[in-house]
C-alpha cells in the first residue's frame, strides 16, 4: 500500500503534470513559449554583460523568435558564453527557481524574475516585445501582492516545472531544423564558426544541460 500523498507532494505532481501539458500540446505551446523566449533572450544579454559586451537591444517577435544584439570582440570567451547562454538560461534559470521554493522563498522568485524583466525593458526595441515584457511583468507583481501563499506556490512551482520542461523541447527543435534547413544560422551554427566545433557538438551540450537541469531539478521537487 502507498503512502497518501500531503497537500505540498500534490501541488507538485499537479503542477508538473500541467507543465508537462503545455509543453507537449503544440497549440498551449504556441501561446507559451514566448515566455521561455524571454529568458533565453535574457540569457543571451546576462551574459554578455557578465562577459563586459556593450548590450545594445534586444528584439522579441510574434513567432517567438527573439534576437539580443551585443558589442565586442566577435570571438574569445565572452562571444562564447553570450551565445551559449540563450538555450540553457531556460533550465538553468527553472533550477535556480527550485533551490528558491526549497528556501520557501517564492515571493523573492518572483520579485527576482520582475527585475529581470525591467531590466530587459529598457533594452528592448520592438513595440512587441515591449508589450510581452509588460504583460509578463505586470501578472508577476500581481501575483507577488495580491495572490494568496497557496496560489503564489502554485505558480512557482508551475513555472519552475514550465522551464525545466520548456527548456528541453527548443533545443530538439534546433535539432530538427538544422538537419531539415542545414544552411539556416542558429546559435549552434554561430558558435562551431566561432570555435571550429562542430554545431552538433553544441546542440549536444545543450541537451545534456537541459535533461541534465530538469533531471536534477525534477528530483528535488519531487523528493
Amino acid at each position: 500500500m502507498t503512502d497518501k500523498l500531503d497537500p505540498s507532494s500534490t501541488l507538485v505532481v499537479v503542477t508538473g503534470v500541467c507543465a508537462m501539458v503545455v509543453v507537449v500540446q503544440q497549440a498551449a505551446w504556441r501561446l507559451a513559449r514566448g515566455v521561455v523566449t524571454i529568458v533565453h533572450e535574457g540569457g543571451h544579454a546576462v551574459a554578455a554583460l557578465m562577459s563586459g559586451r556593450r548590450l545594445t537591444g534586444i528584439r522579441l517577435h510574434s513567432d517567438t523568435s527573439g534576437v539580443t544584439l551585443s558589442i565586442g570582440k566577435p570571438t574569445g570567451p565572452g562571444m562564447v558564453a553570450t551565445v551559449a547562454a540563450g538555450y540553457v538560461s531556460p533550465s538553468l534559470v527553472g533550477l535556480a527557481g527550485v533551490g528558491l521554493l526549497a528556501m520557501d522563498q517564492v515571493t523573492v522568485m518572483l520579485w527576482a524574475g520582475t527585475a529581470l524583466l525591467l531590466g530587459m525593458l529598457l533594452m528592448i526595441r520592438n513595440l512587441y516585445g515591449a508589450l510581452s515584457l509588460l504583460v509578463t511583468g505586470a501578472a508577476l507583481v500581481a501575483i507577488s501582492l495580491y495572490a494568496s501563499a497557496e496560489l503564489q506556490a502554485a505558480f512557482g512551482y508551475g513555472i519552475v516545472w514550465f522551464l525545466l520542461l520548456g527548456g528541453v523541447r527548443p533545443v530538439g527543435e534546433l535539432y530538427v531544423t538544422r538537419r531539415r534547413l542545414p544552411g539556416r544560422r542558429t546559435d549552434a551554427d554561430q558558435l562551431a564558426r566561432i570555435t571550429h566545433l562542430p554545431a552538433t557538438m553544441w546542440v549536444l551540450l545543450f541537451a545534456l544541460t537541459t535533461l541534465g537541469a530538469l533531471a536534477a531539478g525534477g528530483w528535488l521537487l519531487l523528493t
